[in-house]
């Protein structure tokens, strides 16, 4: 099956439905399915073919939807880029990927446009008015005019679909590529988890280049005959006021989202009416035990954590259940994905040990492109080596618990110093918005564990004070030697934090 062709099927069954609401302007879903085959034949008529990789610089725009969507049903495979990237960035991933076309807008190739020239194999091709610079516009209609075009949907199962480039926050970054199989399976999966149905309204305030508000959000809600309501960018006082006027059910966030909608949420007098709301989903990012309490408490709602990479989708979520959701948890293995936890022995690890998370199932990528053996690296006998570092609790179904990257290992004085487990304890303390723990290269200790920590207003508290606080509650080798104080901690556009930049910073 391919998955353009899931979303046509689910468009004939709604074709009156409203599908996207984008800042004011309503798309059902026959409009949708329309303008997606008319963008379809377009791209066959400039000569995309199947295999193609195609990459997308946009904004969050609707030509966004209808190109990734057309794309798929035409057999070529999707490249979406983040709208921020730099121009070297962009010759990187056009490069590395050998991509046949760029559609951007012509904000975007002004500024790349002299890295595009140097790659002659690439033909950019703008959404909105063409550049006098050199630039082409995308055809408003098929070339050929009077012939009809039927998407054919040649590609699917084990043919890749998409190529996400992951951070590459320690070396080259790898493009992950998912297959048909790989999205459906997953989507399929969410939507039984998760209980979607076309009753639902979710609020999309993500970006579309990443898996969350791309995969498990947009095709999400659409697979499900869902109403998507889309915001081109995150802003919590809009959030809230969309929640309440447009009656939405899902709202997925990332951690930092969160952070921000509470403290917005403090700070009114009115509150927002919430009965509408079904889910409020996190991910992307490890939730603070402390905000997930701090918005139960004012909200009254519990946030569903739930864990996923780009290599994966999605591999474990809390419950719809309130009850079922538990606070440093991201729940339990979605249907059709296996777990394993493996000692660094290379051995199961016992019950509440920690060590690597192991992945198998039709949700796992084809590969990485262009590097057999990085991909060779990441399997073993068919399982997928993560990289995150857990535990389960068998006693509570194998719940599963994240305590970081495995590459976020400390070890001080030969010692294993999990980073997680010292960032819970300070962001207890009540004058600690956020923190994050490092190990610093040191003399005597091998690694000298290292605390960044961002303050909350108003918060008179000393690095001495945290210190202690944390020797009151962590074992003494676990304990920060050091706290720096920062304005923020650096992340990604998807609220990942980026502790290779924090190191350069306070090192």
């Amino acid at each position: 099956m391919n998955t353009a062709r899931l979303r046509a099927d689910r468009a004939r069954m709604h074709k009156d439905k409203p599908a996207v609401v984008l800042e004011n302007t309503t798309y059902t879903y026959g409009e949708l399915d329309r303008e997606i085959a008319r963008y379809a034949a377009v791209l066959d008529a400039v000569g995309v073919r199947t295999t193609d990789r195609i990459a997308i610089q946009l904004p969050k725009t609707i030509e966004f939807v209808f190109l990734e969507s057309a794309i798929l049903s035409v057999g070529a495979v999707t490249l979406p880029l983040n709208p921020d990237y730099q121009p070297d960035e962009i010759e990187y991933f056009l490069s590395d990927s050998r991509s046949r076309f760029f559609f951007t807008d012509r904000e975007r190739f002004r500024r790349a446009a002299h890295v595009l020239r140097s790659l002659p194999g690439v033909r950019v091709l703008l959404t909105d008015d063409p550049d006098p610079a050199g630039s082409h516009a995308m055809p408003r209609e098929p070339i050929h005019a009077g012939t009809r075009f039927e998407r054919t949907y040649p590609a699917g199962g084990d043919d890749v679909a998409t190529i996400i480039y992951t951070s590459g926050t320690t070396g080259r970054s790898k493009g992950a590529m998912l297959t048909h199989r790989n999205l459906i399976s997953n989507m399929q999966a969410l939507h039984e988890t998760w209980e979607w149905s076309s009753d639902d309204i979710l609020l999309h305030v993500l970006p579309l280049f990443h898996v969350h508000g791309l995969f498990v959000a947009l095709h999400g809600a659409l697979n499900a005959g869902a109403t998507v309501i889309m915001h081109d960018r995150f802003d919590p006082s809009r959030t809230w006021e969309t929640i309440e006027r447009g009656k939405c059910t899902v709202l997925m966030g990332v951690p930092t989202m969160y952070q921000r909608l509470v403290t917005h949420w403090e700070g009114k007098d009115t509150k927002p009416d919430l009965r509408s709301m079904r889910l409020f989903i996190s991910g992307s990012a490890p939730l603070p035990e402390t905000l997930f309490n701090r918005f139960e408490e004012h909200t009254g709602y519990r946030i569903l954590e739930r864990y996923g990479t780009s290599e994966t989708g999605m591999i474990a979520s809390n419950s719809t259940d309130p009850a079922g959701r538990k606070a440093g948890s991201v729940g339990h293995a979605l249907p059709g994905v296996q777990l394993r936890i493996v000692s660094a022995q290379g051995t199961d690890a016992s019950p509440l040990e920690v060590g690597e998370v192991w992945v198998r199932g039709e949700n796992v990528f084809k590969g990485y492109w262009g590097m057999p053996d990085k991909t060779s690296d990441s399997f073993r006998d068919g399982w997928f080596r993560t990289g995150d570092m857990g535990y389960v609790d068998r006693e509570d179904g194998n719940r599963l618990y994240l305590v970081g990257r495995a590459n976020d290992l400390i070890i001080s004085g030969g010692y294993n110093v999990y980073p997680k487990e010292i960032e819970n304890v300070l962001e207890g303390h009540p004058g600690v918005r956020e923190a994050a723990v490092v190990g610093i290269p040191d003399h005597d200790f091998g690694e000298r564990v290292t605390a960044a920590v961002v303050l909350t207003e108003s918060a008179e508290v000393s690095a001495d004070d945290l210190i202690r606080y944390c020797r009151e509650r962590l074992a003494g080798y676990k304990c920060p030697k050091r706290a720096v104080f920062v304005d923020a901690l650096p992340r990604n556009a998807m609220g990942k934090l980026r502790k290779d930049i924090l190191l350069k910073r306070i090192s």
